[in-house]
């Protein structure tokens, strides 16, 4: 578990140390990419090693990533199930606080750590817990939290009550929040998820010491200051996007639209499926999740593919004419719709996603109430419509403009390494002694 021989034999040491980080421990459920949070917690590894800055990769799963063996990433896996796929009463217990991931963690930091590491939490619901903020708080000060989701908000990660199908604006874990049954199970899971969250409260939110919350984009700081966060901790850094395709596609020459996600509820697929069999459209569905049996079925209008890659989605979106997003919950970010657009394809999103504003402001997308299947399937019908030389020109803006939405991978890297930096240098400026009451305090 000890990465200590290598820092020891590197000649690069000093000079990372003159700009503040040493190493750069990534914390994440996943060792490969099932979704946005693990595929951004592996490209930080990627980036930072091509800058020649260590990496250590610590996850809740078997740790078997061929390419961070590659690059030289060191992993140190729990070798977990996530909760979905644990043995109940197990997962259970381990959900609230896996008491595993906390002892891995605290006893790599205690063979490695130095003063001159950072710590960065992407991804702890599914296998690693709340427990992770409690072994990190000997180093809280040097430590960031990226908020993927709602998860260190909301108890069900959404901000999203699943029973009545709208936003929750509740205060989470308040008397209105603790009386609603908002879980998309059942009651008693909002109040399992409730008790996870009060551990996250416990051991973050009310931990002062930690140093930032990564938030990426500007409108999530709303819902983190409902839930208790203190605004000097929130700091937005947009996500990096790579174009699925270097060059533009011809939107204006096809004619079906894309759905790109995870199929679960709240990712508003169905609503898709719906929306384009009123429309008299084909759905190209990418992904997979709890409803690809539903969704698979749905009818000759929709085909199914399933997980695909980055590049194998490249040569897929080809024949897109749009991407939809119908994102029923206030989508935090929505990487996929800049990542289509950048390709040139127009976008069709929910009202409610946080790009839905600068995206049809910018001549690249529109918006509607995509849970109201009539008003979701006359869009879809209106674009339809549009005359091919209207089409093109929003596909070329998009091509020509989408990237001012985000970050790119350099732009990100370097974001992240200045927030590292800034958070490295505070904490060596702390008294010795002052350091020893942080860590004592932490335990």
């Amino acid at each position: 578990m000890s990465d200590r021989s290598q820092v020891g034999r590197d000649p690069n040491r000093s000079a990372r140390s003159a700009i503040g980080v040493e190493r750069v421990v990534i914390i994440d459920d996943y060792s490969t990419a099932r979704g946005g949070a693990t595929a951004l917690s592996l490209l930080s590894a990627k980036l930072f090693r091509s800058s020649d800055i260590p990496a250590t990769y610590i996850c809740g799963d078997d740790g078997v990533n061929a390419e961070l063996a590659a690059i030289g990433v060191s992993v140190i896996p729990l070798h977990g199930r996530d909760l979905m796929n644990a043995e109940r009463t197990k997962a259970f217990v381990t959900g609230i606080y896996n008491i595993c991931a906390a002892r891995m963690i605290a006893a790599w930091i205690l063979a490695n750590d130095t003063p001159h590491t950072a710590y960065h939490v992407h991804g702890w619901s599914k296998i690693l817990s709340p427990a992770v903020f409690s072994a990190l708080g000997p180093v809280a000060r040097r430590c960031v939290v990226h908020a993927h989701d709602f998860f260190m908000a909301c108890p069900n990660g959404a901000f999203f009550d699943y029973q009545a199908q709208e936003i929750c604006l509740r205060r989470p874990l308040g008397v209105g929040c603790m009386a609603t049954t908002c879980d998309k199970r059942s009651y008693p899971h909002k109040l399992w998820r409730a008790a996870r969250s009060w551990n996250v409260v416990r051991l973050l939110r009310n931990h002062g010491e930690f140093g930032r919350i990564i938030l990426p984009h500007e409108k999530m700081a709303s819902f983190f200051l409902k839930a208790g966060f203190q605004p000097e901790r929130l700091k937005t850094i947009r996500n990096p996007v790579a174009r699925f395709s270097a060059e533009r596609v011809a939107a204006e020459s096809n004619d079906e639209f894309i759905f790109i996600g995870r199929l679960d509820e709240e990712k508003g697929v169905e609503d898709a499926v719906a929306a384009t069999r009123r429309a008299g459209a084909r759905l190209c569905v990418i992904g997979d999740g709890p409803l690809m049996k539903r969704v698979a079925t749905a009818g000759e209008h929709v085909r199914t593919l399933g997980w695909k890659s980055h590049a194998e989605i490249g040569s897929i979106i080809r024949q897109a004419s749009a991407l939809l997003m119908p994102s029923r919950y206030p989508e935090p970010f929505g990487l996929v719709a800049i990542e289509a657009a950048g390709c040139g394809i127009p976008v069709i999103l929910s009202r409610s996603a946080f790009l839905a504003e600068e995206m049809q402001a910018a001549g690249i997308a529109l918006s509607c109430d995509t849970k109201d299947e009539r008003a979701f399937s006359d869009t879809l019908t209106t674009f339809r419509r549009m005359p091919k030389h209207e089409v093109r020109q929003m596909s070329e803006r998009a091509f020509r403009l989408s990237q001012n939405l985000a970050s790119t991978h350099e732009e990100w890297r370097d974001a992240l390494l200045a927030q590292y930096s800034s958070l490295t240098s505070e904490s060596m400026a702390l008294r010795p002694s002052d350091a020893l009451i942080v860590s004592g305090a932490s335990r």
